[in-house]
C-alpha cells in the first residue's frame, strides 16, 4: 500500500465531466462539475488501486501527461491516491479474529487488564511497519 499519482482525462459532457484514467483498467467516473469530477476521480482511483493491491496484481506505471493526445475540450490533470488512508477511512469495520495463546499468558494479561484487541492492533501495525 502506498501513495500514487496518475494523469486523468476529464471530458466535458452535457451533464458535467466524464473521468477516465488511461493507465488504470476500468477506472472511470463522472461529476456534475469540474470540482466534483476531480473529487470522484480521487475516490475511484483509490478504490481501483485498493482492488489491485487486494488481488496482488501489479500496479500499472503512471504515464507522462505529454504521452496523451487530448481531444478538443478535454482537460488533463494529475490525481493522487493514498490507499492506506483510503482503507482507514472506508474499510475500518471491526472484525472478529480467533487466536490461540498459552493459558499462563492469558491469565497474566487479564490480571493486568490488557486490552487484547488494542495490543494485537499495535503489534500488527508494528510488524507491518504501518505508522500509528
Amino acid at each position: 500500500m502506498a501513495k500514487y499519482v496518475y494523469p486523468v482525462i476529464l471530458t466535458p459532457d452535457n451533464d458535467g465531466y466524464l473521468v477516465n484514467f488511461p493507465d488504470i483498467e476500468s477506472c472511470y467516473s463522472e461529476g456534475d462539475d469540474l470540482a466534483e469530477a476531480l473529487e470522484m476521480a480521487k475516490d475511484v482511483l483509490a478504490l481501483r488501486l485498493c482492488d489491485y493491491e487486494n488481488e496482488k496484481k501489479p500496479i500499472p506505471n503512471a504515464s507522462l501527461q505529454e504521452e496523451h493526445q487530448l481531444e478538443p475540450g478535454q482537460l488533463m490533470s494529475l490525481v493522487s491516491a493514498d490507499t492506506m488512508e483510503y482503507r482507514k477511512l472506508w474499510d475500518n469495520a471491526a472484525i472478529k479474529k480467533t487466536l490461540t495463546i498459552p493459558r499462563w499468558l492469558n491469565t497474566w494479561a487479564e490480571r493486568e487488564d490488557i486490552n487484547f484487541s488494542a495490543t494485537l492492533q499495535r503489534a500488527l501495525k508494528e510488524e507491518l511497519q504501518i505508522a500509528q
